[in-house]
């Protein structure tokens, strides 16, 4: 199947996001990506994808490398986070193993989050600190689980382990692709025999429920999966799936599903309801965090998801900023389908469960719209600034909810 890029084309006497990408090496990419840069709506898989460009991309990695050798903040605070933390020594010893459960009886999946967080970790203090070590570390890891995992098991939680750890497992591959020793074509077949069947599944079928019965982060973390996937295997077929899902799919977490009541200029800010508002807010801010990898990858193959449908995220993004630094907020009566027979349920108010919680999503997003698109985003700054310098898996507790994202947003997005 041929594809063309949607961003050959010049704008305003610009280079695209993608020429910039391709052309422009290390920090020199970096500035030139600052306030200038521009993407269209994504339409179609890029004709050729680029590497590194996942959660990071060339100049992302460079800039952090030249500001820590440098001793400037805010990238030496990030970078202390990371390496005091334990998941990120070299010394880490993986313990793959063949079945992963989540959810029942038997459940074991902190093995795989755990290992996972470690080679991320292991594989930015390689790009960043240049340890050989800890590229040796990140590797080991990867290739121990390419070896061994077959299966992801348990009850429908098991959508959940194949979504989150599948965009975060492909991350690591992508940063650690052509270092000697590993076995992409082994990883590769691991991510499209175990991971994608699972996450291609449950867009598809939704366990079997209504498809408005799973709220917004299921969707999203196995649409950000599918979309790794398509970018590690340079699967246009796959990234496409993902990018049209977020346009159009049925479930919670195409878009405007997903942030299904808006509120312009509320104290001068536009803001966007988010699906999970009226359930709790540590939830809700794990959302910023999935919708916000999704929009990253796309835009570092020069596809602006973050600006799609008159920048619907960011207003969802304002909106759960500004509740969890205690300020009010509008609610409106969220009703949906619940089972397998679509019966009705409703919250009538907001949800103020886990209200401030600290996740380490903010920096990209404000990174990204405060400082790349100049945009004030204030509610989104503040936090980000409040919650600085972000830590990763590990520095937000020892269960599940500290690792459903990747982190150290500091370090690799300041700008």
């Amino acid at each position: 199947m041929s594809r063309t890029s949607p961003h050959t084309h010049h704008e305003g006497g610009q280079v695209s996001r993608r020429g910039l990408l391709k052309t422009a090496g290390g920090l020199t990419a970096a500035l030139a990506l600052g306030a200038t840069a521009t993407a269209t709506t994504a339409d179609a898989a890029p004709a050729t994808f680029t590497h590194p460009g996942m959660l990071h991309n060339a100049g992302d990695i460079n800039r952090a490398k030249v500001r820590v050798a440098a001793g400037d903040d805010p990238w030496a605070s990030g970078w202390r986070r990371l390496t005091a933390n334990s998941h990120s020594a070299s010394t880490w010893t993986p313990r793959a193993t063949a079945t992963i459960i989540r959810g029942g009886t038997g459940e074991n999946y902190p093995q795989l989050y755990n290992d996972i967080h470690a080679a991320y970790q292991n594989a930015l203090r390689w790009h960043v600190g240049g340890t050989a070590a800890n590229a040796d570390c990140a590797v080991r890891i990867l290739n121990a689980w390419s070896s061994t995992l077959t299966g992801i098991t348990g009850n429908a939680d098991r959508y959940l382990a194949a979504g989150l750890y599948g965009w975060q497992f492909a991350n690591v591959a992508e940063l650690m692709r052509g270092y000697a020793g590993f076995d992409l074509g082994r990883f590769k077949t691991m991510m499209l025999n175990v991971f994608y069947p699972l996450n291609d599944r449950f867009l598809r079928e939704h366990n079997d429920a209504c498809i408005t019965n799973y709220w917004a982060n299921w969707d999203l973390c196995n649409m950000a999966s599918i979309m790794a996937i398509g970018i590690l295997c340079d699967d246009g077929a796959k990234y496409d799936q993902a990018v049209t899902y977020f346009k159009s799919g049925g479930g919670n977490g195409q878009i405007q599903r997903a942030v299904p009541f808006l509120y312009p200029n509320v104290e001068g800010y536009d803001l966007g309801q988010w699906q999970e508002s009226g359930r709790d807010q540590g939830h809700t801010v794990m959302g910023m965090g999935q919708m916000g990898a999704l929009c990253e990858m796309a835009w570092n193959q020069g596809d602006d998801l973050y600006s799609y449908d008159g920048r619907r995220f960011m207003k969802a993004a304002q909106y759960v900023a500004k509740y969890n630094l205690n300020m009010n907020v509008p609610y409106t009566t969220y009703t949906w389908g619940s089972g397998q027979t679509c019966s009705q349920q409703s919250q009538t108010v907001i949800g103020s469960g886990s209200r401030g919680q600290v996740r380490p999503v903010w920096a990209m997003l404000h990174y990204h719209y405060g400082r790349r698109l100049l945009l004030d985003d204030k509610y989104i700054a503040q936090m980000c600034f409040s919650v600085a310098p972000e830590g990763g898996g590990g520095d937000y507790g020892t269960t599940s909810g500290g690792f459903d994202q990747l982190g150290f947003g500091t370090l690799m997005y300041a700008k």
